[in-house]
């Protein structure tokens, strides 16, 4: 018996080390599945990128969805986060060519696609043709297998039925140009494609209900092949057809095969996700965290092309000798998206910062959603300001400080403040300046300003609450660059946020422009996302937007106890009416936990305000169960729209287990991390490693902590802490330790 139990314990030590071994060994890189999220849970699913980090070459199959079995087209260029594609592409295999041929939908199986960051394969079932793609920087490469026997053809299209062209120049080379389609006042973009194909190929177009032999038409076009294998590496330019043949020239003229191009994708990915290092957790913790990190890359992208750049913020090409990043929808991005990158990638965000300041040199504005043809109006606030601040505090200085500054100053003095409207100020935004609020209408009142978005309305709390955070980024910025009037005038602004706070209804509810209050119900008035009064939730998501006094807010909910009674109300309150009723008005406000909307931006910092309280073992509950509910590691696991690495950001953080609630504060708070050890390979040379003993799903409170060494009574540590390297230790139990955290 005392054998048998000893060779039982050897054989568990053995297992276990194998274990360690191979957590330790195991390539962060096959972790990452971009189908995760794949469907989504109302609005729109989160779609897998093939792409470098922070590179402008992007591609993603055209399908509704994940649960979509059939792919409309390969776009050779993915131009912006869900704004659009360009030239379209699909395999052929009909006998004869007609109408329909390239509105064919291509059926495939979903088991068997591929779909690396670096590398995609799907399999058309129907037609028995296999597809390939590998990214480069500003350039693609295609391979297509067919049927030995039948017709093996590629057709070219437009997308959205913008003014295009197409040109074969011999049998092997093909040239193009697609409009992308701006927005109104801004001007649209021809973007141009140079490529060639590994055969010689019969090419044409299709006209008055025929094909074609024309070498250079408009429309739709066609190459046919002799040989199973077809290859199309080709580049994309935002500056003209000879600088996409030129990017062609400087990544693929050496010839390199498709298996160089996947291999040196491979490598950039390994370099960026492998500056996390995680031991512990489960397979599928790892598979969403490395998943959440993968998509913390999609953007903002280099649209550089060798020393130069097409702007659409003055709709010129310029020299430089900095990469100029645009695609940023700051609403979703600054809480943590780029905070992440300024500890991960502090020098790559001070090139995004200094692409900004260009944005504003160049269109008088500072940008807040900027894209490629220019700032996309959208949503409200200034939170490129929070941005930059933040990126300040933290010790990022190469860019021009003093630009930046004068553009956040000047949006926060002569810009609107009206959602999804760009340009000079209105009345509406005198009244603000002058009141210190954003009148609200009364309901079914008619908009006398017709500046007002007909569908997203004022957003009268919304807009008050984000304005009070942005001006109060200026006055702290102004304050740190000596700039005494500014920061007295920002900073009282900053507090803003109390002319709209109901102390009778513990809410912030609109009023009208006499200062007298509208009544309405915070839950469920306010229109279609609550436009009239919120944004895309409702008063209870709202109550929490004051990041940068949360001790003011504390006072104003009667003080601790009070603020923690509401927290947990929040995470507790019913809807009052069907999920159905409620979705049909707020369909952002998802992934709900009592009127806790996990699948929405705002409410990202909301479960870490409880180490405000004197309970910081409500945060690490609350964070363990929203990951785990959540955010799996399967087709439906991102609870809302992902925005381009907005909603993964949170999910790196809190699985490393710290986060930043105030942007601009350069101070991150402990949450509960889900890995026994996580180390960050700083790019200073230096590791900060997150140690939690005896973590486990269970184990999720922490009893005590040790930063280097030293015990620590609070649930809060510095960025210039991080980035000194360094260990946070935190002994992990199952029951909370109710005294730790509370200094």
């Amino acid at each position: 018996m005392m054998n048998k139990q000893i060779i039982l314990s050897c054989a568990a030590v053995l297992i276990s080390g194998i274990a360690m071994a191979q957590q330790q060994t195991d390539d962060v890189l096959d972790y990452i599945r971009p189908e995760i999220g794949g469907v989504g849970t109302l609005l729109e699913p989160t779609r897998p990128t093939m792409q470098l980090p922070n590179e402008m070459m992007r591609m993603t199959p055209v399908r509704k969805d994940y649960l979509d079995d059939q792919i409309s087209s390969f776009p050779l260029l993915l131009v912006s986060h869900r704004l659009g594609q360009l030239f379209a592409m699909q395999p052929n295999t009909d006998e004869h060519l007609s109408e329909s041929s390239w509105k064919a939908r291509l059926s495939y199986d979903q088991g068997a696609e591929e779909r690396a960051p670096w590398h995609y394969y799907t399999n058309l079932v129907e037609k028995d043709v296999t597809v390939e793609y590998t990214p480069g920087r500003k350039v693609g490469y295609y391979r297509f297998s067919f049927p030995a026997q039948g017709a093996k053809r590629l057709l070219f299209n437009t997308y959205d039925r913008a003014r295009n062209w197409w040109r074969f120049d011999n049998d092997s080379t093909i040239a193009g140009m697609q409009v992308f389609t701006a927005e109104d006042g801004l001007k649209d973009i021809p973007v141009y494609v140079y490529g060639r194909f590994n055969q010689p190929a019969t090419s044409g177009g299709w006209a008055n209900g025929d094909a074609t032999t024309l070498r250079e038409l408009e429309g739709k076009a066609w190459a046919s092949f002799d040989k199973s294998e077809v290859t199309l590496r080709y580049a994309v330019s935002f500056i003209s057809e000879a600088q996409a043949k030129q990017n062609f020239e400087l990544e693929l003229g050496g010839g390199q095969t498709f298996e160089m191009v996947a291999a040196n994708a491979r490598q950039a990915w390994q370099e960026v996700i492998g500056q996390i290092a995680v031991e512990g957790g489960t397979p599928a913790q790892r598979r969403s965290f490395y998943t959440a990190l993968y998509r913390c890359y999609e953007r903002m992208v280099n649209i550089t092309e060798n020393g130069k750049y097409y702007s659409g913020y003055d709709n010129k090409v310029h020299t430089d000798d900095r990469p100029f990043y645009v695609d940023d929808w700051v609403w979703d991005t600054y809480l943590a998206l780029h905070p992440l990158r300024s500890i991960l990638l502090p020098e790559r965000e001070e090139d995004m910062l200094q692409s900004y300041v260009r944005m504003y040199e160049q269109s008088g504005w500072m940008p807040t959603f900027p894209v490629v043809y220019g700032d996309h109006a959208c949503m409200n606030g200034f939170h490129s300001s929070v941005m930059f601040l933040d990126a300040y505090r933290k010790g990022l200085r190469n860019f021009d400080v003093a630009k930046a500054y004068a553009g956040m100053r000047k949006n926060a003095t002569s810009a609107t403040m009206l959602p999804w409207r760009n340009g000079p100020k209105t009345e509406l935004d005198d009244f603000y300046h002058t009141k210190g609020y954003f009148p609200a209408l009364k309901p079914g009142e008619k908009d006398p300003v017709p500046q007002v978005h007909s569908f997203e309305k004022r957003q009268a709390v919304a807009v008050t609450l984000g304005g009070a955070y942005d001006d109060w980024a200026v006055g702290q910025l102004a304050a740190d660059l000596g700039k005494a009037a500014d920061a007295k005038l920002f900073t009282a602004r900053g507090q803003n946020y109390h002319h709209l706070w109901n102390a009778d209804r513990q809410f912030f509810l609109p009023k009208d422009s006499a200062g007298n209050w509208i009544p309405i119900d915070p839950v469920f008035d306010g229109g279609m996302g609550g436009r009239e009064y919120y944004d895309e939730n409702n008063g209870w998501t709202y109550m929490w937007q004051v990041q940068q006094d949360i001790p003011g807010l504390i006072k104003l909910m009667k003080g601790k106890e009070g603020f923690e009674n509401r927290l947990d109300q929040l995470f507790r309150e019913g809807l009052g009416r069907s999920r159905y009723e409620f979705w049909a008005k707020f369909p952002d406000a998802t992934g709900l936990v009592g009127q806790y909307s996990m699948g929405n931006e705002p409410s990202f910092f909301i479960p870490y305000l409880y180490n405000y309280t004197k309970s910081p073992w409500k945060t690490q509950q609350r964070i363990r169960l929203l990951l785990k509910t959540w955010f799996d590691d399967n087709i439906f696991g991102i609870p809302g729209d992902e925005d381009g690495g907005g909603m993964s950001a949170f999910v790196v953080f809190s699985s490393i287990g710290f986060y930043p609630v105030t942007p601009g504060d350069p101070v991150y708070t402990i949450g509960s991390p889900v890995f026994s050890k996580v180390r960050v390979h700083l790019k200073n040379g230096k590791d900060f490693t997150v140690i939690a003993n005896n973590c486990s799903e269970v184990n999720k409170y922490i009893q005590s902590a040790r930063l280097n060494g030293v015990t620590i009574n609070t649930p809060w540590f510095t960025h210039d802490q991080l980035m000194s390297g360094g260990t946070l230790e935190l002994e992990m139990g199952s029951k909370p330790n109710k005294r730790w955290g509370i200094e």
